[in-house]
């Protein structure tokens, strides 16, 4: 096997980790609820810690990547959130769970601009798409694993264990990430150093980070860019529907639509299994597309019409009684709005080059103000009105939005 597929593999467990740990405390959210006498609202703000402060580190953490090596600071950042996770399991009530929330997403913070610094010097422009996609499908196959591992663990031993046991998967990955992976790509022929060295593009990108480009690099260079404001915003919209699958959908399908706990393992799964399929040929799509029509058609075209087609799924969800509606509808959304996901990221290593772990950190945190937004005001109209369709509208609206900004990013011009 080549390194640079071993190095996608590691990736790709790394999304699944990522997710698992993420997705559990939603999975056991009435749980937790009932355990420790929280609101709805009190609720949204338990997960809105979470996306705050993960919102907040993308920028530095994919920085320190680009700077520093992934090496290094992907095992760091995993081994932190990790211990985060064990600590979940601790808490003794809203305040302390805020602190460990806040705390966890420190380190997730860090995963997905990492990852996309890594893919962008391992791999060429028409191959990126396709390696984003299974390292998000990856993300969404965590996420479907999930309820299979969490409920039957609750079932037995209480949400409290089930955090506990989750903790230990990131040490075992941070390990043999850092005992494994080099910086640094090795040259293995004279005729591929040729070609490596034909283009100074894709010789930086395969090459050791740039740390004297990376120190003479800042933040502002991409603020004078129409694009990066139409990719932050666009994110922005899109990740406030994304994150009502992270954050609300377990707890909106059990007390929403009167799934019960054995319902709501399989309820659960299958968006993020549609999710999957949806990232898996978004990736193949974005890559395929972009090789025959160029970058217009194969970025923004396929992300632009994927989020427009979700808004009508994540509408007819909240409108169309009953739970099998509701289940079909919304595992539709999840899987179509999830082709444009490969196209975005992609995007930043288009964008970006070099830059592609800063950008992608960028546009992740614009996305998790979005997520930061969702988790709170989706429990506060549940709080006023009682209604847990009502939320549902919103995110359709956003989705819309976020359609329309995609349409006018212009994936052929570089930011830096």
């Amino acid at each position: 096997m080549k390194k640079k597929s071993i190095i996608l593999l590691m990736l790709v467990i790394l999304g699944m980790v990522t997710f698992l740990d993420r997705i559990n405390i939603s999975v056991a959210g009435s749980s937790i609820m009932k355990d420790l006498d929280l609101s709805p609202s009190q609720w949204g703000w338990v997960q809105s810690a979470f996306i705050l402060s993960y919102g907040l580190l993308q920028i530095p953490m994919g920085a320190l990547g680009d700077r520093f090596g992934h090496r290094k600071i992907l095992a760091a950042i995993v081994l932190w959130w990790s211990a985060f996770t064990a600590f979940t399991g601790m808490a003794g009530g809203l305040a302390s769970l805020l602190v460990i929330r806040f705390m966890f997403g420190i380190g997730e913070a860090g995963s997905s601009p990492c990852s996309t610094g890594v893919i962008s010097r391992w791999f060429e422009k028409n191959e990126v798409g396709k390696a984003q996609g299974y390292v998000w499908a990856a993300s969404r196959m965590g996420g479907a694993l999930t309820p299979f591992v969490v409920i039957p663990v609750m079932m037995w031993a209480g949400w409290r264990t089930a955090f506990y046991l989750l903790g230990v998967l990131g040490v075992v990955w941070a390990l043999v990430w850092y005992t494994y992976y080099k910086d640094k790509v090795i040259v293995k022929s004279e005729k591929f150093a040729a070609a490596q060295l034909s283009s100074t593009e894709t010789a930086a990108a395969n090459s050791t980070p740039n740390r004297a480009a990376a120190a003479n690099f800042s933040l502002f260079t991409f603020t004078s860019s129409l694009d990066f404001w139409l990719l932050c915003g666009m994110y922005f919209f899109y990740a406030f529907g994304s994150w009502f699958f992270f954050s609300w959908f377990p707890t909106f399908m059990e007390l929403g639509r009167g799934f019960d706990k054995a319902e709501l393992t399989y309820v659960v799964a299958v968006p993020f299994v549609m999710s999957m399929i949806g990232n898996i040929t978004g990736g193949y799509l974005t890559d395929r597309l972009t090789r025959r029509y160029g970058l217009k058609t194969g970025r923004k075209a396929l992300g632009s019409a994927s989020l427009a087609v979700s808004a009508v799924c994540m509408f007819l969800a909240a409108f169309i009684p009953g739970k099998m509606a509701v289940f079909l509808f919304l595992s539709l959304c999840f899987g179509i709005f999830d082709l444009m996901l490969p196209s975005a990221w992609a995007l930043c290593i288009d964008l970006g080059k070099q830059h592609a772990g800063t950008l992608s950190g960028a546009m992740n945190t614009a996305g998790n103000i979005g997520g930061f937004c969702c988790g709170i005001l989706f429990g506060e109209l549940v709080q006023q009105s009682g209604n847990y369709n009502l939320p549902l509208y919103l995110i359709a609206v956003m989705l819309i939005i976020s359609a329309l900004l995609f349409a006018f990013i212009n994936p052929e011009k570089k930011i830096v």
